[in-house]
């Protein structure tokens, strides 16, 4: 991955507190503008990219969110000094004696957040960390009407103020508000190889607001492009700094061992077949690949996934070292596999893959010749069922989706009423002459995940 200096510098430095992402939408507004043939915003402010393919659909959405955790100021008291509302997850042991930029209609106003001094504390408030509550920014003014000359007004963001910084190693960099503007570096180099490419489909790359406040660019981006498929970019975790027993984690993830790919969150378990297609697809490109288990946290991936009835949705995570404070690190290599694994991904969700991948069916094929079950005086047989995988109906109920075309009559003590709504599963047996599995009791018939399409509206039996 070529360095883009002008790209990494300007998103990390763009202002762009939840709620007040414009001047980030505004950077990434002119880079995604000459990727991607539409661009457009919904109505919260998430800027949401097209970028065609082969076919129109599926459409495979990519989500970065853009704001960054700050601050708002909520009053100016009698001495000038700027009370503030934390805007995202704060620790308050990372802000004391650290620059901020107010935000106002007449400029930035530089200023340090501040508290009383430990010289004039009693030995036990000398023993305990500050609240924020106690917090201010002073900006040297010594009067409330000193403050509002320079513009500060209450409702105005607060920003950490940190300039983007190479560090020695090569590839890593010192910067603000890398959770997530390393997602978006993700998204802008996507677009940019997905331009010399083929894809067998339709990319939004989506940029959304106030993530770090509710996944709430999410909730309303979701629905302006109905995905069929999406990968969510954040960051995660870098654990590979002193003091932290990786052993004692239920995974850990270092700088510049590659993207991470989710395993659970607090707002999402995974979709396990998209999942398996990542790491698939990563071991096929000899992409390194890490995971991630973060019980305490969450992504867009929380609220996409749920959209609608349900769409398959991943999140694949850059390492980085102190993130939600004033400054953070990454390794550029992981920006850099973490946009060959996208795009590799990207060229494998076809129709059919994606078909299978919400029908739950496998992510590779099942070993052995095929077999099918019959049922039999029904004279119906399923072709690509996998015995004893997945839920099967209990004696006397209808399998799932079942349609009443086939005829068959109600077995006795059946719920259901009316053709197709019964059958007695113990008879059933697959054609290679072997017994049917059946989880609800001894012998019966089990209905696998091969997604054969039972009902008229192509449903496949669910897993």
């Amino acid at each position: 991955m070529t360095t883009d200096w002008a790209l990494l510098r300007e998103l990390t430095e763009a202002p762009g507190v939840s709620g007040y992402e414009a001047p980030v939408r505004e950077v990434l507004s002119r880079y995604l503008g000459t990727l991607a043939p539409r661009l457009g915003t919904d109505n919260l402010g998430s800027l949401i990219a097209e970028r065609p393919g082969a076919a129109a659909r599926p459409r495979v959405m990519l989500a970065a969110h853009m704001d960054e955790i700050g601050f708002m100021v909520s009053h100016i008291d009698d001495g000038g000094f700027v009370r503030f509302q934390p805007i995202g997850g704060w620790w308050s042991q990372v802000m004391l004696a650290q620059r901020v930029r107010i935000y106002t209609a007449r400029g930035p106003v530089t200023g340090i957040i501040a508290a009383k001094p430990p010289h004039i504390l009693p030995a036990d408030e000398r023993s305990r960390p500050v609240d924020i509550r106690d917090m201010f920014v002073d900006v040297g003014a010594t009067s409330r009407q000193e403050a509002e000359a320079l513009g500060i007004r209450p409702g105005d963001p607060v920003v950490p103020a940190s300039a983007f910084e190479p560090l020695g190693p090569p590839g890593a960099f010192l910067a603000k508000a890398w959770d997530n503007r390393a997602g978006c570096v993700v998204l802008v180099e996507v677009l940019r190889r997905l331009a010399a490419v083929q894809h067998p489909n339709a990319v939004y790359a989506v940029a959304t607001v106030q993530e770090e406040v509710g996944l709430r660019g999410a909730t309303t981006s979701v629905r302006a492009v109905a995905p069929d498929v999406a990968l969510v970019i954040d960051t995660t975790v870098a654990t590979d700094t002193p003091g932290i027993d990786r052993s004692r984690l239920p995974a850990s993830c270092r700088l510049g061992g590659g993207p991470a790919v989710s395993l659970y969150d607090a707002s999402m378990i995974p979709h396990l077949r998209l999942r398996d297609l990542v790491v698939d697809t990563a071991r096929d490109h000899g992409i390194p690949l890490q995971f991630d288990v973060m019980p305490g946290g969450g992504t867009d991936a929380g609220k996409i996934h749920t959209a609608s009835t349900g769409v398959p949705t991943l999140s694949i995570g850059i390492p980085v070292r102190y993130i939600h404070s004033h400054g953070s690190i990454l390794r550029l290599s992981d920006l850099e596999h973490a946009a060959r694994l996208i795009v590799a991904v990207i060229q494998r969700l076809d129709a059919a893959t994606v078909d299978a991948l919400k029908a739950m069916a496998p992510a590779r094929a099942a070993a052995g010749p095929a077999r099918a079950w019959t049922m039999p005086g029904v004279g119906v047989t399923a072709p690509g069922a996998v015995p004893g995988t997945g839920p099967v109906a209990p004696p006397g109920m209808a399998p799932p989706g079942m349609p009443p075309a086939l005829g068959m009559p109600p077995a006795a003590g059946s719920p259901g009423t009316g053709a197709g709504t019964g059958f007695v599963p113990a008879a059933a047996s697959w054609s290679d002459g072997t017994a049917a599995r059946d989880p609800w009791g001894a012998g019966g018939s089990a209905w696998g995940q091969a997604g054969y399409p039972w009902g008229p509206a192509g449903v496949a039996a669910p897993h």
